[in-house]
C-alpha cells in the first residue's frame, strides 16, 4: 500500500470517527431529555398544554417537595452531563486508572507540567449532590433523628456507590477514563457535603428550640 493510500485511509477514518463522535456525544443527553419531554407531552395531551404548564408552575410555586425534587433532578442531570454525556468517546478507559491527585499533571507529549483543577472539581461535584439527597430523603435515610455517625456512613456509602456507577458507565460506554482519583475525591466531597448538611440541620434545629 502506497503512502498516499495510507494517508487517505487515515483521513477517511478520522472523518468517520469525528462524525460518529458528534452524534454519540449528545446521544445520552438527548435520550434523557426526550424521556422527560415525552412525560410532559403525555401529561399535556391529557390536560392541554396551557393547563399542563400552569400546573407545573403552580406546583413549583406552592409545593416545597416538588421544588426539592426538581432541584435534585436538575443537579443530577448536570452531574451526568459533566461526567458522562460531555466526554470524549472511544478513549482507552483504562489508560489512566490512577488519575490526577494534585493541581498539576504532566503533558505526555510535551513533558511540561500543566495546572489542572480536576481533583478540585471532583471534590466539589459531590458536595451539593449529597446535600440534595439528604434534603429530599432525610426521613427515609435517617428516620426522625439525624446522627453524625449515620451522616458519615451514609455520605460515604451514597457518594462512593454513585461515583463507582459513573466510573463503570465510563468504562462500559467508553466515555472518558475510569480513575481511582475521581472515586476518592467524589467520595470525600460527598462526605464533606454530608457534614455540612448535618451542621446546617443542627443549627436550624437549635434556632427552632430557642424560639419555642
Amino acid at each position: 500500500m502506497s503512502g498516499e493510500s495510507i494517508r487517505m485511509k487515515i483521513i477517511i477514518g478520522k472523518i468517520i470517527i469525528d462524525i460518529l463522535t458528534s452524534i454519540y456525544q449528545p446521544f445520552w443527553f438527548a435520550i434523557l431529555l426526550s424521556i422527560m419531554t415525552m412525560f410532559f407531552y403525555l401529561y399535556g395531551a391529557g390536560k392541554g398544554w396551557k393547563a399542563a404548564v400552569y400546573t407545573w408552575v403552580s406546583h413549583f410555586k406552592k409545593d416545597r417537595e416538588f421544588r426539592k425534587k426538581y432541584i435534585l433532578f436538575f443537579y443530577i442531570t448536570m452531574v451526568l452531563f459533566k461526567t458522562l454525556i460531555n466526554r470524549n468517546m472511544w478513549m482507552n478507559p483504562l489508560s489512566d486508572v490512577w488519575g490526577v491527585w494534585g493541581i498539576y499533571t504532566y503533558n505526555s507529549v510535551t513533558g511540561q507540567r500543566v495546572l489542572t483543577s480536576e481533583c478540585i472539581e471532583n471534590f466539589l461535584l459531590f458536595m451539593p449532590y449529597i446535600i440534595l439527597i439528604f434534603w429530599n430523603f432525610e426521613e427515609k435515610i435517617f428516620g426522625k433523628k439525624v446522627y453524625i455517625g449515620k451522616i458519615v456512613l451514609e455520605s460515604i456509602k451514597i457518594a462512593f456507590l454513585s461515583s463507582l456507577t459513573i466510573e463503570l458507565l465510563q468504562l462500559l460506554l467508553r466515555l472518558g477514563t475510569i480513575q481511582i482519583s475521581d472515586l476518592f475525591f467524589n467520595t470525600v466531597g460527598g462526605l464533606v457535603g454530608g457534614i455540612i448538611y448535618f451542621l446546617v440541620n443542627a443549627g436550624i434545629e437549635r434556632i427552632r428550640r430557642a424560639d419555642i
